[in-house]
């Protein structure tokens, strides 16, 4: 059950003011971190159970009276009597507190404002764990951010989704490196377990023994080979590489012949580092994707790639259906934001001969929030350690199969239903495989 999620809002009122008048005391949200908590112990093992400790507690911004915090908190590690969790609360709604506005103006908070995050663990001894496994009940999913407009799923979205794990990665240190898969049982296994959780499709680095970044085809074929001794994923290779890595470089798990490959579509700031991929390099990929008999999924960073992805369809160079992955919040890149993702969207094309799905990957603190919005808008989810390394060692220890799982839960919440590898290669366009989805 790690992801579960219970959230709640409420109005800070004058009552919880401490400090001037209006500024509510720091220990308002730890109590209402403490009510979360409560409830994700009570769904989990029927009884209230007791906090142990606070292992970090973080505050970011002022609260007072007058303002809607949205708090909620996340099952992240479970032992044989502690639960591990994870707590965040966001202002939503905030008074003016202008000169020139009358005292009761008051805002929605299209971006809302993080106040408190904190990890904790709470303990319920074993006696006490009342609720037998098989009826632990689903975690409640936060709800989307207040916005101007209800956000509901368009009654004409493919109800399915196709969850892809991106297990392995490639911009991350040495240390990072210790949590990711690095042989190919360790890559099959963790391919497998995300196959469990509901992903469809594995996206896939990989990596010397060493732990450092390769293209070589070598260590491609051996993780698929182990891939498709567990499971019956999609497995999409990577022509993005690394940062510094050349065209023949980043090329090489072509030779693997994968069903699904990369094609990053447009040059890139990329953290200090630049991703060069010029317009003759993309379409020279593009090439090499279609020789190899592989759909192209065109990874975009920037608005500008979509349109280059586009260009690259009119010219014949790839083929319909196209897949769009929206890839946001790298810095140097487009930001992670609800408009940026509608934006996006309009931009995929719906009817004629074009047909696109599109999917979302964001990295850090913003993988849940905008993988989310993509299933409530009827597009595809891209979750993993790849782009998520983030978080607490706790999870990190899990692999990303938590991720998927909890990615997963969330789909099921708003009646997307997480599609089988069978059912993502229809919807995707690609050939059936027989040898693979009679595993």
């Amino acid at each position: 059950m790690v992801g579960m999620k219970v959230t709640l809002r409420l109005r800070m009122s004058a009552h919880d003011a401490h400090y001037a008048g209006e500024l509510v005391d720091g220990a308002r949200m730890l109590a209402l971190f403490g009510d979360l908590a409560t409830e994700l112990l009570i769904r989990l093992d029927g009884d209230e159970g007791l906090f142990r400790a606070y292992e970090s507690i973080e505050f970011l911004a002022p609260v007072f009276a007058g303002d809607y915090i949205e708090a909620d908190a996340e099952l992240i590690r479970i032992g044989g009597t502690s639960r591990q969790m994870r707590f965040e609360a966001r202002k939503v709604v905030s008074n003016r507190r202008q000169d020139g506005f009358p005292a009761s103006a008051a805002d929605v908070l299209h971006s809302p404002v993080v106040v408190c995050r904190a990890v904790g663990t709470c303990v319920t001894p074993k006696e006490l764990q009342r609720a037998p496994k098989e009826l632990y009940m689903p975690g409640l999913p936060a709800g989307p951010a207040p916005t101007a407009e209800a956000i509901v799923t368009p009654e004409s979205t493919e109800s399915d989704v196709i969850l892809t794990a991106a297990i392995v990665g490639a911009e991350l240190t040495r240390a990072q490196t210790k949590y990711l898969p690095i042989t190919p049982d360790e890559i099959g296994d963790e391919a497998a377990r995300c196959r469990e959780a509901g992903a469809a499709v594995i996206h896939l680095h990989v990596r010397n023994d060493d732990g450092s970044n390769t293209q070589a085809a070598d260590r491609f074929a051996a993780a698929i080979e182990k891939i498709r001794a567990k499971t019956d994923c999609v497995i999409q290779t990577t022509t993005g590489g690394a940062v510094g890595m050349s065209i023949e470089e980043r090329a090489q798990p072509l030779q693997c012949k994968p069903e699904m490959a990369t094609l990053n579509c447009g040059s890139l700031n990329f953290g200090d580092d630049v991703f060069i991929n010029t317009r003759a390099q993309i379409r020279g990929l593009a090439a090499a994707i279609r020789a190899a008999g592989s759909m192209a999924e065109l990874e975009c960073y920037e608005v500008g790639h979509v349109e280059e992805a586009l260009r690259l369809a009119a010219e014949g160079v790839i083929d319909a259906p196209l897949h769009f992955q929206f890839v946001l919040g790298v810095p140097g890149g487009i930001g992670a934001r609800e408009d940026v993702v509608r934006f996006m969207q309009t931009l995929v094309p719906t009817s004629g001969n074009t047909r696109a799905t599109f999917g979302v990957a964001a990295v850090g603190r913003f993988q849940q929030p905008m993988t989310e919005l993509a299933m409530r808008l009827g597009g595809h989810a891209r979750v993993g350690l790849e782009d998520n390394i983030y978080l607490s060692k706790g999870v990190l220890s899990e692999g990303s199969a938590p991720l998927v799982a909890r990615a997963a839960s969330y789909a099921r919440s708003i009646g997307r239903t997480p599609a089988d590898p069978t059912r993502a290669r229809q919807l995707l366009g690609l050939r059936a495989m027989a040898s693979v989805a009679s595993k």
